[in-house]
């Protein structure tokens, strides 16, 4: 398995961007379909969008389409959340996942094997 750290986090005013880094330790960075997850306070953990393991194609939730670009780097085992036009309402913590099995569309959190520990993002309005 890979164990998964998030950087890139912090304060932001909205229309601002970020862009978050999560890297991958191990040589099966490849192996896996790489999502994004939120949480905000008092909330379910919520599905950002998610990439192939290739990086040939990406998915994303429509409450960030158009918004937020995921991509992948298997040479620096890293995988990218790049955020623009940011919103109060992207305030939360957030997470990258790691899922070996097929499909790309995987919405649930439970179908993701490995978490990162989360990195703090704060949109000020």
């Amino acid at each position: 398995q890979v164990q998964l750290v998030e950087s890139g986090g912090g304060l932001v005013q909205a229309g601002g961007s970020l862009r978050l880094s999560c890297t991958a330790s191990g040589r099966t960075f490849s192996s896996y379909v790489m999502g994004w997850f939120r949480q905000a306070p008092g909330k379910e953990r919520e599905f950002v969008g998610a990439i192939t393991k290739g990086g040939g194609a990406t998915y994303y939730a429509d409450s960030v389409k158009g918004r937020f670009t995921i991509s992948r780097d298997n040479a620096k085992n890293t995988v990218y959340l790049q955020m623009d036009s940011l919103k109060f309402e992207d305030t939360a913590v957030y997470y990258c996942a790691a899922r070996s099995g097929p499909g790309l569309a995987v919405v649930t959190p439970i179908r993701y094997d490995t978490w990162g520990q989360g990195t703090q993002v704060t949109v000020s309005s």
